[in-house]
């Protein structure tokens, strides 16, 4: 299988470890010198079986998302506490919050591009849960770019940071500020609605807007936007100049106190802009919440729809075949040409994964962290907790390809070192869309794609040794 560099084909989600040192038991390049000796291969149970990695896969799935749901309510709650209190220490907890629902989220990335839940979950006539392709949540979860102009106030930032024509929904309103009767509510409705045809010449026509996913309005990347504003970095008023720092939202554009209600830094002259605001921020949560639990539930062990066909014993080959499909997918397709070169080759930060908080050297990092851990069959839980289970690595090993194991596992363990630059450079203080733009910064990048391009190669290579390439 050739996978592509489109984001329009099937992508999974991200790798880790940072290579280091020691016997683990899977040194040995040849498979002869494990640890188990006469019991085993380099160090792996000469009892692991296909089945066993899929099961495996699919219990980290379930732990992956329910971490995310876990986080995702408690971000919920910490938006309800500023709601309540808009106070800038219940501001900055709720920036918090956000920032650690994203750790478990990231890493759940390698479970899409292969019709599972994330990207094909869905109600049938009868209300049972079903797998439809290209009907899943992660469009109301994770989409990006965001049609920020539709949900609240926007800055050109001279015509070339916004992505092309976003500004043209600003001069019909926001769905925040609408004086439009069909908005009078902020409702799941109204951020789940799809457009039709016959909508009016309104607001409501931007529902449709583009071709590209701009009319997206609820997700993590809405919350972000909600919190954070957009990133503006000007050394003067709006100006495109980048500097250091995130988007500059104040706590005030949630106050609702007669006359202390802000837009860009303008008091409001009613506090309605503000009360819909926090309703457009819960609201989002509530969402998010209900669709990670939905995706959470499919991948349940023992009982989850989804789990138990993933696991079912006539589907070995298929499973294999989505597993490493997600992982190669995620690495080239998603993870290097979407979300690091697009930005990379534009120098442009209105292009990146999480444009608004500047998080986006997390994104890059977990997302691969993810597509290491599926390899490996690791994950360690948002409590702690480190799960171990048969990999795909035992299984190489055990079936005669130790040095094509070795391979992958080098190669995933250097994409995460250059993964690591970028964002250990982003936490020394140059964030990635000052990466992007600095001469000194933009080799390590580069670094990062050409690791995620070579190991694909070697992801290639191990769905042919296993013969679950595509027919």
């Amino acid at each position: 299988m050739k996978f592509s560099k489109s984001f329009a084909l099937s992508v999974v989600c991200a790798a880790i470890l940072a290579g280091c040192g020691g016997d683990d038991g899977k040194n040995g390049i040849d498979g002869t010198n494990g640890a188990d000796g006469a019991d085993g291969t380099n160090g792996v149970s000469v009892l692991v079986t296909s089945a066993d990695v899929i099961t495996t896969n699919a219990q980290h799935a379930y732990a992956v998302y329910s971490d995310s749901l876990i986080a995702a309510k408690a971000l919920k709650e910490q938006l309800e506490v500023f709601v309540a209190a808009p106070t800038d220490e219940n501001f900055t907890k709720a920036k918090e919050a956000w920032l650690d629902a994203r750790e478990p989220y990231g890493q759940s990335e390698v479970y899409r591009f292969r019709e599972g839940p994330i990207d094909a979950l869905t109600k049938n006539e009868e209300g049972s849960w079903t797998l439809v392709p290209d009907e899943g949540p992660e469009g109301r979860i994770n989409a990006w770019p965001l049609a920020e102009a539709l949900i609240d106030y926007t800055i050109s930032m001279g015509g070339t940071e916004l992505p092309e024509d976003a500004t043209n929904l600003s001069l019909g309103g926001n769905l925040i500020a609408s004086e439009n009767e069909n908005y009078a509510a902020i409702n799941r409705e109204l951020l789940t609605k799809v457009a039709q045809e016959s909508d009016p010449e309104t607001v409501q026509s931007a529902f449709a807007f583009g071709s590209d996913d701009r009319n997206v309005r609820s997700g993590y990347h809405a919350i972000e936007f909600l919190l954070w504003g957009q990133d503006l970095n000007g050394n003067g008023k709006y100006e495109a100049q980048r500097d250091y720092t995130a988007g500059h939202r104040k706590a005030s554009d949630y106050f609702t106190d007669v006359g202390t209600c802000t837009s860009e830094g303008i008091v409001q002259t009613e506090e309605r802009t503000c009360t819909r605001r926090g309703q457009y921020l819960l609201e989002s949560a509530k969402l998010l919440v209900e669709d990670l639990n939905n995706v959470t539930d499919a991948w349940t062990p023992g009982q989850g729809f989804h789990y138990m066909a993933f696991t079912h014993a006539d589907n070995t080959q298929s499973a294999l075949n989505k597993i490493l499909t997600g992982m190669g997918e995620l690495s080239l397709g998603e993870l290097s040409a979407e979300r690091i070169q697009k930005s990379y080759d534009a120098n442009s930060q209105e292009d990146e994964h999480s444009c608004f908080s500047d998080n986006t050297h997390r994104d890059i990092y977990l997302n691969a962290k993810g597509i290491q851990n599926t390899f490996l069959g690791e994950y360690t839980r948002f409590s702690g907790e480190a799960l171990a289970g048969a990999s795909l690595y035992d299984l190489l090993v055990v079936k005669g390809h130790a040095e094509l194991a070795n391979k992958l596992r080098a190669a995933l363990e250097d994409t995460m070192a250059k993964a690591s630059v970028i964002d250990t450079t982003a936490k020394l203080g140059s964030s990635f869309d000052i990466q992007i733009q600095e001469n000194e910064f933009r080799p390590a990048i580069k670094a990062t794609m050409d690791a995620l391009a070579a190991q694909t190669n070697v992801i290639e290579e191990v769905m042919a040794t296993l013969e679950v390439t595509n027919p």
